[in-house]
């Protein structure tokens, strides 16, 4: 069973940066997309970022520009490089993956980022 863990959710200024973390317990079948999503308190979860195992990355146009998604094959992580926050990205982060041949999807438990003064 794969498992996803999130890390390096916190509380940064305005402006400021972050960088989050997902590792994946094991290797992924290909192909698959591993996306970070996320859920500000009253609003449905939406999605951030996408990269897929052949290479292409997409972005929602909210965070384009400011986000950069990427994967460590040798560590099996993927991360998403936040810069130029704003009070608005204020939300729970989740990772997921989902593996097409099977339909498999599996979720992180998510980790808090706050963008506050």
């Amino acid at each position: 069973q794969v498992q996803l863990v999130e890390s390096g959710g916190g509380m940064v200024q305005p402006g400021g940066s972050l960088t989050l973390s997902c590792a994946v317990s094991a290797s992924l079948s290909r192909p698959w997309v591993m996306q970070w999503y996320r859920q500000a308190p009253g609003k449905q979860r939406q999605t951030v970022a996408s990269i897929f195992s052949t290479g292409p990355t997409n972005y929602a146009d909210s965070v384009q520009d400011r986000f950069t998604i990427s994967r460590d094959d040798a560590y099996n992580t993927m991360y998403l490089q936040m810069n130029r926050l704003k009070p608005e990205d204020t939300a729970v982060y989740y990772c997921r993956a989902y593996e097409f041949v099977g339909a498999t999807e599996y979720w992180g438990q998510g980790t808090q980022v706050t963008v506050s003064s």
